[in-house]
């Protein structure tokens, strides 16, 4: 199937697409560990902490997140606001594969600097929206913003340089989990003022295969220039809410639908 029956390929992407957005979605997930919380700051700051670091396994993603939530006393709002010196010593033994102490240590006191200062992510990835709303500027503005505070060298891999031609499937991936809707029960739905129809799909190696499988992906490189050329595809299917399909090809591929 490909897009010279696009009648057909919104038929099955739809019907996948509400198969697989469900609960049980959330079982092998990595948006499990948001999902733990219900304050709207614990959430932001997990989510943002777990979208970092889902590469790889994701089972061994979850592991490493839900071991930092614990050591965030399962509270990292407060935590954060009350860090004292002492209580960073803890993250000298964090690590999941090269996202390391140093790294880890530069996250939690950006974060810190962030709310304590009254700020937010949704206020900083809102503000940067409202400059020029698209999501590639969106991204080169926060990566700017999350790095004004001299990082070790190493750790401003860890935040996606779309302007080098990164997919950013984890911020992207975050930016879903914080922006569409929860109607599903998925989702979180609490930032109301970048619109769903902005989004870009997270670039995983599910829904590169279906993509690539479907014909909605003809660019050889897994980069930025890739990612929209997906989302181009599914905003013909819905303009509204383009990455609903994320559920659909990532599923079509896990379970070869």
């Amino acid at each position: 199937m490909n897009m010279n029956a696009p009648h057909q390929l919104k038929a099955l992407l739809d019907r996948l697409a509400e198969t697989y957005e469900c609960p049980t979605f959330i079982e092998h997930d990595p948006i499990q560990v948001p999902h733990r919380f219900v304050r709207k700051e614990d959430i932001e700051i997990s989510a943002f902490l777990t979208a970092t670091i889902s590469w790889g396994q994701r089972a061994n993603a979850i592991k490493s997140a839900l071991k930092l939530m614990d050591m965030l006393d399962n509270a990292p709002y407060d935590f954060l606001l009350e860090a004292t010196p002492r209580d960073w010593q803890k993250f000298n033994q964090f690590f999941y594969r090269t996202f390391q102490a140093d790294d880890c240590i530069y996250f939690l006191k950006t974060l810190k600097r962030i709310y304590q200062s009254g700020n937010s992510l949704e206020k900083i990835f809102t503000d940067c929206f409202r400059q020029e709303p698209s999501m590639f500027s969106t991204l080169m503005h926060f990566r700017k913003v999350f790095l004004a505070y001299h990082p070790p060298q190493r750790t401003a891999k860890h935040i996606a340089d779309v302007t080098k031609g990164s997919a950013a499937k984890r911020l992207n991936m975050f930016l879903r989990w914080m922006v569409r809707s929860n109607q599903r029960g998925v989702d979180f739905g609490l930032w109301k003022d970048i619109p769903p129809a902005a989004l870009i799909i997270p670039m995983d190696v599910h829904v590169v295969a279906s993509t690539r499988k479907l014909g909605l992906l003809s660019r050889k490189t897994i980069d930025w220039k890739a990612a929209e050329e997906i989302t181009g595809h599914l905003r013909q299917l819905d303009p509204n809410d383009p990455i609903k399909y994320d559920f659909a090809l990532f599923g079509m591929n896990i379970n070869k639908s």
